[in-house]
C-alpha cells in the first residue's frame, strides 16, 4: 500500500433525488454558453425523463444547448467523431453527457478529439493528453459504472475491435449529478449487469497493489451497500431505498477504482466487449469469480475481508477458507441477478483467446493486479470462464 498517493475526483458531485434541477445553475456558474448534450435516441424519447429534464433545466437558466443523441454501447471511434463534427458545426463551447458509462466516455472521447488531437486510437494509455477538454458535466443514469466520476475514458476501435483505455486527470467532469429518480424505470437486465460492474469495482481496487486506506474503506462500504441493495433493485426497480442506495454504491466504487486502480477484470471484460460488443458489466460479472480465485494467493487475508464483507460467516475458519467463501458470494450474487454463468452466453470463442490474452495484458487495468499472470494464465482464466456452468 503506497504511503504517498493522490485522490481524483470532480469538484462538485450533487447526489439525490431531484438534484437534476441544479443543472442549468451549474451550467451558468462554469460559464457554459452552449454546451453539446452527448446521449442516445431512447433517453432522449423518454418522456419527462433525463435529457428532458436537463434540458428544462438548461432552458430554465437560459442556457443554449445542441445535441449528439448517437451514442452507442460499447461507444465507438465513430460516435465521437460524429459527436465532435455536431460540437463545431454548432459552435459549441462545452459539453454534458446524459446517461450511463456509454454516455459519459462518448462525452470524454469527443472533448479529447477535440483538443488533443484527431486521433484518439494513439492516446491510449495513461497520462497522455497535454490539453484541457472542454468543460464537462455528467449526469448519471445508471448505478454502475462510475464514468461520472473518474479520469477514464473507454472506447472501442471498431475496425480491429479492440476496447482502449485513455487515463488521465483531464478528463474527469467538473460536475456530476446523480440523482436516482432517474434509475427507477431502468430495466431489471441493465440494472444487473450496470450494479454488477459497480460490484466489480468495489472488489478489485480492494485487492489492487495501488489501493490506499482511503479506498478501502470506499471499497467496504460499496459492498455491503450492493449486497444489501442490488438485488432488490432488479426485483424491484420501483424501490427508491434500493436505487439510492446502488447510486451511493457506484459513487464510492468510482471514487475507489478512479484512485486504486483495477484488475484483470476489467482488462479481459474490455477484451470480451470490444470483441463481441458485449455489454460490459456482463463481461465483468462472467469474469469476476474466476479472475478473483487466480488472484487469492496473492494476499489471503484481504480475500477473507471480502467475504466478510459480503456478509458471509467466517467465524472459526482459516484465513485461505474464509478467502474461499468470497468466491462463493461472488458467483452467488451473479446468479441472484440473472448474470449467465460462461462467456459462451456472449459470443465468446476460444480460437480468440490468445490474442485476446494479449491485448489484456496491454490494457492499463492489468497492472495494478494483485497476481502478476502470464499470456497462458490469461487463456487458461478464459478458457475457464467459457467451461464454468
Amino acid at each position: 500500500m503506497p504511503k504517498n498517493f493522490d485522490f481524483l475526483m470532480p469538484s462538485v458531485n450533487f447526489f439525490g433525488a431531484g438534484v437534476i434541477e441544479k443543472i442549468g445553475d451549474r451550467a451558468k456558474m462554469l460559464n457554459m454558453k452552449k454546451p453539446l448534450v452527448v446521449t442516445d435516441t431512447f433517453l432522449e424519447g423518454v418522456e419527462n425523463g433525463p435529457v428532458k429534464q436537463t434540458l428544462a433545466s438548461l432552458e430554465a437558466a437560459s442556457v443554449d444547448y445542441a445535441i449528439y443523441n448517437g451514442v452507442e454501447p460499447n461507444p465507438k471511434v465513430r460516435n465521437i467523431k460524429a459527436a465532435k463534427e455536431i460540437y463545431e458545426a454548432n459552435n459549441c463551447d462545452s459539453i454534458i453527457t446524459v446517461g450511463g458509462g456509454s454516455a459519459h466516455d462518448t462525452g470524454k472521447g469527443t472533448g479529447i478529439i477535440l483538443t488533443n488531437g484527431g486521433d484518439i486510437t494513439k492516446l491510449a494509455g495513461i497520462e497522455t493528453l497535454r490539453n484541457a477538454l472542454p468543460p464537462l458535466i455528467a449526469v448519471n443514469t445508471t448505478a454502475g459504472t462510475g464514468s461520472e466520476l473518474t479520469r477514464h475514458c473507454v472506447i472501442t476501435n471498431e475496425e480491429t475491435h479492440l476496447k482502449f483505455v485513455v487515463v488521465s486527470w483531464r478528463n474527469i467532469p467538473l460536475v456530476s449529478f446523480n440523482d436516482p429518480m432517474l434509475m427507477l424505470d431502468v430495466p431489471a437486465s441493465l440494472t444487473a449487469a450496470t450494479g454488477m460492474d459497480a460490484f466489480v469495482q468495489a472488489i478489485e481496487p480492494y485487492v489492487s497493489t495501488n489501493r490506499n486506506g482511503i479506498t478501502d474503506g470506499q471499497c467496504l462500504q460499496a459492498i455491503k451497500l450492493i449486497e444489501g441493495s442490488l438485488r432488490e433493485a432488479v426485483a424491484n426497480g420501483h424501490n427508491v431505498q434500493a436505487r439510492t442506495d446502488m447510486v451511493e454504491a457506484e459513487m464510492l466504487a468510482g471514487m475507489a477504482f478512479n484512485n486504486a486502480d483495477l484488475g484483470y477484470v476489467h482488462a479481459m471484460a474490455h477484451q470480451l466487449g470490444g470483441q463481441y460488443d458485449a455489454p460490459h458489466g456482463v463481461c465483468c460479472a462472467l469474469l469476476l469469480p474466476v479472475v478473483e480465485k487466480f488472484n487469492i494467493v496473492s494476499n489471503p487475508q484481504r480475500f477473507a475481508e471480502l467475504a466478510e464483507a459480503m456478509g458471509e460467516n467466517i467465524d472459526g475458519l482459516s484465513t485461505r477458507d474464509a478467502a474461499e467463501l468470497s468466491i462463493k458470494a461472488m458467483r452467488q450474487m451473479a446468479k441472484d441477478v440473472g448474470i449467465p454463468s460462461s462467456i459462451k452466453a456472449i459470443g465468446a470463442k476460444p480460437e480468440d483467446f490468445e490474442l485476446m490474452a494479449e491485448n489484456a495484458l496491454k490494457d492499463g487495468n492489468a497492472f495494478s493486479n494483485p497476481r502478476k499472470g502470464t499470456k497462458e494464465d490469461i487463456v487458461r482464466l478464459f478458457q475457464e470462464a467459457y467451461d464454468q456452468e
